[in-house]
């Protein structure tokens, strides 16, 4: 065992502060990474926060993180994918039963006995994971991934989430060129959704409620913006929509998009509102159309979204920021206050 210095939180009330935790000796399928970059993603606060604690009560101390991006320091006797100085992330997930019907599927996602990246039950040290706000992580070789060397790598850290989050269930609906396709929402997975649709050839519509973000959306590849709160621009659009990615976690009306769809159309919530949404049975069954979830991805199909993303020269757009900054960065992310995710730096850790 091993110690490494982080940043966590002693309790739901406490700002994240410079600590030291242990970290596991490399196994002979275990590969060590230096932390250089780990995004926030909004789950970092729920969970810090006990926002969760009907579904997934926290565990103190916590150290947050799962948007992971680094360089290989130490690999054990059995790692034949990685070596030293390979670049390497780590997303949400750091282990699985890999036998169940799900992992057999590549869909380790969907385990029920997976391993979040932190607060899930460690095996091997006890307690509870840690995240990636801190100097390194040790990982089961199976849940590193290799990242594109031509990418921003403060850009990638996001894609262990946010990316692979929209990605996923774009991808598991078909070929998109040509589909008309919208994204409900222009926030950290939003803007992420914005560009996976454009690379895939879609016409891309933007649904929001602030007229404001008309520019950014149309910087990142919107060819529409539609301002949701306008019932004439909702209405020229019914029943025209084949996919709509609805990445909104706030309470919304879900029929007003149910309602956009055309024949066999298709809307994915991976937004997670915290009110069960009202939903129309007469606007599913006129036209045929249907509603699904989505959460992240597998470990494979988190692999294929980062060699698009390298051959596509895709990333999250990112305001990188020192770690002794985090508490802050913490209050903007609930005023929505980021474009679009934040980003750690950290080689700020060693200051």
């Amino acid at each position: 065992m091993v110690k490494a210095k982080a940043y966590s939180a002693a309790s739901a009330t406490s700002p994240l502060a410079s600590s030291i935790i242990p970290r596991r000796d490399t196994t002979e399928r275990d590969v060590q990474i230096e932390i250089l970059y780990c995004g926030i993603c909004h789950s970092d606060l729920h969970t810090v926060r006990n926002e969760w604690s009907s579904i997934m009560p926290t565990v103190y101390p916590c150290v947050p993180g799962h948007e992971i991006v680094g360089r290989v320091t130490r690999v054990g006797s059995a790692v034949r994918a990685f070596k030293p100085g390979d670049l390497a992330g780590v997303g949400c997930l750091v282990d699985s039963d890999h036998t169940c019907p799900n992992c057999r599927d590549g869909l380790e996602q969907l385990c029920p006995n997976q391993t979040l990246t932190f607060n899930s039950p460690d095996k091997h040290l006890g307690g509870v994971t840690y995240g990636g706000y801190s100097e390194s992580i040790v990982v089961d070789e199976h849940f590193v991934l290799r990242v594109p060397a031509n990418l921003n790598l403060a850009g990638v850290a996001p894609l262990l989430c946010a990316g692979i989050t929209t990605w996923s269930p774009m991808r598991r609906w078909g070929d998109l060129k040509g589909k008309k396709v919208g994204v409900v929402g222009l926030g950290g997975l939003g803007h992420m959704g914005v560009k996976f649709a454009r690379a895939f050839g879609a016409r891309v519509f933007v649904f929001t409620t602030s007229a404001g973000k008309k520019e950014d959306a149309l910087h990142l590849g919107a060819d529409e913006v539609i301002v949701s709160r306008n019932a004439d621009e909702m209405k020229k659009h019914i029943g025209s929509f084949d996919f709509i990615l609805d990445t909104v976690s706030a309470d919304h009306d879900i029929n007003a998009y149910i309602n956009l769809l055309g024949r066999d159309g298709n809307i994915t919530l991976v937004g997670a509102p915290e009110k069960p949404l009202a939903v129309s049975a007469f606007a599913l069954l006129f036209g045929r159309r249907s509603l699904s979830g989505s959460i992240i991805g597998g470990i494979a199909e988190t692999q294929e979204m980062l060699d698009f993303c390298g051959k596509n020269n895709i990333t999250a757009d990112v305001e990188v920021i020192p770690i002794q900054k985090v508490n802050e960065a913490y209050e903007r992310l609930v005023k929505s206050d980021v474009k679009y995710r934040f980003s750690i730096d950290m080689a700020s850790l060693k200051s």
